[in-house]
């Protein structure tokens, strides 16, 4: 029995050995192989991926034999042997299954291949790559989540540190291909390869901010047909009439949180942070006004459209003004408003911009590679929302930034949602600025206290009452002194949790307590003069997290990171 036992340990070492130098060999195949793939050389990224697989599939074969799995039920020893299997089979899981197809399309999609040819997108790249995006994208997931799965409890440090290294870069990975999956998934449809579609773009100003980024007062109808894009029509929230109900029935929720006007008026639909229901009172405003019925929603905010000119260049526009990527956000946000006192004014540069940069979009007249890096941001930004009327499309877009303002559901448990609402009825949010810090205590065994604050400051000039146009401050028109900012916060907090208090420059503060859907809700109003800030503290009472909170916010003009908040267990307790 000795001997068979020094044979079996023999054995194993051995095999544990030699798949160590497989996993290692692998490495950096694996980083070479996502050069090539990214500079196009389809040919050299095609022989590194099948050392690659060779490398990985050895690796699995040493980890995976009778022997092996015997020897996991082993104390001590049999978890590190699974672990070790598991992180085998998972990278010959990628190797095979993610990497071989993903090199297959290296050289069939590239951005440049998408872009439109006498006004239309090639569309049958995106229909043929599906089939191998899928492959990878399931390949992918598997992997991740086989990785999430190693119990690290009584592993050794160069084991689990291996899961450590392996785990997020899988996921990171993951997530990337989903996106890429959803996306050849969607848009060929979108575009018309089934026939004609109908989308209504909205054009939200974060200088009149709504939760899910400002007020929609620029509207087109583009319609999509093989691939084709066309300007259909253009209109502004003036167009719109005063609807004596909401347009569709409201939510419990969304009535008592941000009021019945969320229906009735087209400036305010996008109170809410749900874009699913902003987007269909929308559709159902421009149908009963005009009379068409869309197949989606888009929202884009001149923040995006600035990331765009990057790929477009500079567009020269009827006013004489050149639109580029550096002045776009301040010439659409804040000096249109100070040159064009009217509104009809101001709708004619609107129109004339959108439909300048539509114009060289829909040529193919931009850098491709550099459309899709500012499409990519924009979305992480949450600056590009997307609704379909159809439901088997709206799954696709399900759980990504794409779909509205709330924390993933990969987000929610450890997540802060911070959403702005004007009040002043002005241009006043161009000059908010909003700086967040976030933080966990660890309170008793099980529980602990999120806190969160926001420091929010009124950047407008000391002289904006005279100083800036009476379109930006809003003139007292709503009872606001001229110059200063007056809005509404929404803290949502994650759901489950309990808000233990809310506090201003550490005073007590009042607040509308709520909730939308499971996320419990804070509502409190503030009002800014020029050059004030005050600071927010939110304290929450929870369980289970063990990570710093993400925060999900209004998208403003200027974004900053989250930065580290070291909270007490009493914090903003009231």
């Amino acid at each position: 029995m000795l001997v068979l036992l020094l044979a079996v340990v023999a054995w194993i070492g051995v095999r544990a050995f030699l798949a160590k130098g497989e996993l290692e060999a692998a490495v950096p195949l694996a980083q070479q192989v996502r050069e090539q793939v990214l500079g196009g050389d389809a040919a050299a990224a095609g022989k590194t991926a099948r050392e690659l697989a060779s490398h990985a599939r050895e690796a699995a074969a040493l980890t995976s034999d009778p022997i092996w799995r015997a020897a996991e039920i082993v104390p001590w020893v049999g978890p590190n042997l699974a672990a070790v299997r598991n992180l085998a089979g998972a990278t010959d899981e990628v190797a095979v299954g993610a990497i071989a197809p993903l090199v297959n399309l290296s050289g069939s999609l590239r951005p440049d291949l998408f872009k439109p040819v006498d006004g239309a997108v090639p569309l049958q790249p995106m229909i043929d790559a599906q089939q191998d995006v899928r492959s990878a994208d399931d390949a992918l997931e598997g992997a991740a989540k086989r990785v999430r799965g190693i119990d690290q409890t009584s592993l050794i440090s160069q084991v689990s540190s291996a899961v450590d290294q392996l785990g997020p870069v899988l996921t990171e990975t993951a997530d990337t291909v989903d996106a890429a999956r959803r996306a050849i998934d969607l848009l060929p449809t979108m575009l018309g390869a089934d026939g004609p579609r109908n989308y209504l773009i909205m054009f939200q100003n974060p200088a009149e901010p709504r939760a899910s980024g400002g007020n929609p007062g620029a509207l087109a109808l583009i319609g999509t047909d093989g691939g084709r894009i066309s300007l259909l029509q253009q209109a502004t929230s003036g167009d719109f009439p005063r609807f004596p109900e909401p347009v569709l029935p409201l939510s419990t929720e969304t009535a008592g949180i941000y009021g019945n006007i969320t229906g009735r008026f087209i400036q305010d639909v996008t109170l809410t942070p749900r874009f699913d229901v902003s987007a269909e009172l929308a559709s159902e405003m421009w149908f009963q006004r005009f009379g068409t019925r869309v197949d989606g929603v888009l929202s884009i905010d001149p923040v995006a459209l600035g990331y765009l000119l990057a790929a477009t260049g500079p567009i020269d526009l009827p006013s004489g003004d050149q639109l580029t990527t550096e002045n776009a956000a301040d010439l659409l946000l804040n000096q249109v408003y100070q040159r064009y006192p009217a509104g009809a004014e101001q709708d004619a540069f609107f129109a004339a911009a959108s439909a300048a940069v539509f114009d060289r979009i829909s040529t193919g007249n931009f850098d491709a590679t550099k459309l899709v890096a500012a499409l990519a941001k924009s979305g992480d930004e949450r600056r590009v929302l997307v609704w379909s009327a159809a439901e088997a499309e709206q799954v696709l877009l399900a759980g990504t930034t794409l779909t509205d303002m709330l924390p993933t559901e990969e987000q929610q448990a450890d997540a802060f949602g911070v959403y702005i609402n004007d009040s002043t009825g002005s241009k006043m949010g161009y000059y908010l600025d909003v700086e967040t810090q976030s933080g966990i205590a660890q309170c008793g065994a099980a529980g602990q206290v999120l806190g969160l604050r926001l420091k929010i400051t009124n950047t407008a000039p000391a002289d904006a009452a005279s100083s800036l146009s009476d379109y930006i401050t809003g003139a007292g028109i709503y009872g606001v002194t001229p110059g200063n900012f007056n809005f509404k916060v929404a803290v949502y907090s994650p759901p489950g949790s309990y808000t233990e208090g809310v506090q201003r420059d550490g005073a007590d503060l009042s607040v509308q307590p709520g909730l939308d859907g499971d996320f419990p809700v804070s509502q409190f109003r503030l009002e800014l003069a020029p050059g004030e800030s005050t600071t927010i503290d939110v304290g929450v009472s929870t369980s289970g997290v063990s990570k710093q909170p993400f925060v999900v916010s209004t998208p403003k003009l200027h974004l900053s990171e989250t930065q580290q908040l070291v909270p007490t267990c009493k914090f903003a307790v009231q």
